[in-house]
C-alpha cells in the first residue's frame, strides 16, 4: 500500500529559475509529484509585480485551471484581459479558445494555483510569436519552431 502524500498548498516552497528573462521570473513549487500525481499536474506560483507565469499560449491535449490564491490576477484570453481576484477559478480548454496568460499588473506579489491534465507527448501554441512546441516528455525531447516554417510532408525524403 503506498501511503498518502501531503503537500501544504499555504507552505509552498518556491523555485527561480535564473535563466528566466523578465518578465517571466516566477516562483513555482511543482506539487503534483509530490503527492504521487500522474494523470493531473499542479503547480502554485508567485509572481512578484510585473512578472507572468508564461507567454500568451494554448494547449492541443491539456485542459489547464487557475485559481487564484492571493492578490489579483491580469488574465489574457482570446476576449481580452481581466483581472481576477482572491478565489476566482478559471478553466482553460484545449485548443485556440483555451488561449491565455497570467500576469501580476498589480503593485503586491500575488500566489495563484494552476492544475492540469497531464499528456505527452505536448503541443502548446505561442501566438504572440507564431510558435509551436512539441514535447515529447519532461526532460525528453523538445522542439519550438515558427509554424511559418511549415514544410510539405515529403520535404527532405528520398
Amino acid at each position: 500500500m503506498t501511503p498518502m502524500r501531503v503537500f501544504n498548498i499555504n507552505e509552498p516552497q518556491f523555485e527561480y529559475d535564473a535563466s528566466d528573462p523578465e518578465p517571466y521570473s516566477a516562483g513555482m513549487d511543482r506539487f503534483g509529484p509530490k503527492i504521487g500525481a500522474s494523470q493531473l499536474g499542479g503547480s502554485v506560483y508567485e509572481l512578484p509585480p510585473g512578472q507572468s507565469v508564461c507567454p500568451y499560449h494554448y494547449e492541443y491535449a491539456e485542459e489547464e485551471w487557475l485559481l487564484v490564491l492571493t492578490g489579483v490576477a491580469t488574465v489574457r484570453d482570446p476576449e481580452g484581459t481581466r483581472e481576477l481576484r482572491e478565489g476566482d477559478l478559471v478553466c482553460f480548454t484545449t485548443g485556440p479558445e483555451g488561449a491565455h496568460k497570467v500576469t501580476n499588473s498589480s503593485d503586491e506579489t500575488i500566489r495563484v494555483l494552476m492544475i492540469s491534465t497531464v499528456k505527452w507527448p505536448a503541443v502548446t501554441v505561442y501566438p504572440d510569436s507564431d510558435k509551436i512546441g512539441a514535447f515529447a516528455a519532461p526532460g525528453g525531447e523538445r522542439i519550438l519552431v515558427r509554424r511559418s516554417d511549415n514544410r510539405d510532408y515529403y520535404d527532405g525524403e528520398v
